[in-house]
């Protein structure tokens, strides 16, 4: 920098959590929740895409492709709708009951977006790490990008741990 000055990062903070600024393209968010339901209560709630919209509180959603195994499996496009906008996902990875992944293939403020959901068995129900990565596609923006999706990732991990598993 000119004359001697120096770069910092921010720490904007804000309940419950803190956003990190960073100035790497590439964002990371790794989130991790309790549920108080078997691994494969949570797997069949989890991925089955259309019926989100009975729990995760984000809108409609939408099997446009059926994936292998039908109809929620590797190779299904679930589009998301939320708030006046659209996403589309796709299923790169099924692995019944212990992984999915997907990435992103239209729709949002961010591009080369992947996710990865992992449930395993922990006390007496599951543990899910949900791990996202993407860039911003307005280059600085990535940071509070990152912090609108972490948000909502949050809300849907509380909703799907406060499921009604017995139904």
């Amino acid at each position: 920098m000119r004359g001697g000055g120096s770069c910092h990062a921010f720490l904007l903070t804000s309940a419950p959590r803190a956003l990190r600024v960073s100035f790497s393209p590439m964002q990371r968010i790794e989130l991790v929740q309790e549920i108080p339901a078997p691994p494969d209560r949570v797997w069949a709630v989890y991925t089955d895409h259309e019926g989100w919209q009975r729990w995760a509180g984000i809108g409609e959603v939408v099997l446009r492709q059926q994936g292998y195994p039908p109809p929620n499996g590797l190779g299904a496009i679930r589009v998301i709708r939320h708030s006046g906008t659209a996403v589309e996902e796709e299923i790169t990875a099924f692995e019944p009951p212990k992984r999915m992944t997907y990435r992103l293939i239209a729709g949002a403020p961010i591009r080369e977006h992947r996710g990865e959901v992992r449930l395993e068995p922990s006390g007496s129900g599951t543990r899910l790490s949900w791990n996202v990565e993407f860039k911003a596609l307005i280059p600085g923006t990535g940071p509070l990008v990152r912090w609108v999706v972490e948000r909502m990732l949050r809300r849907i991990l509380t909703r799907l741990a406060d499921y009604d598993f017995s139904t």
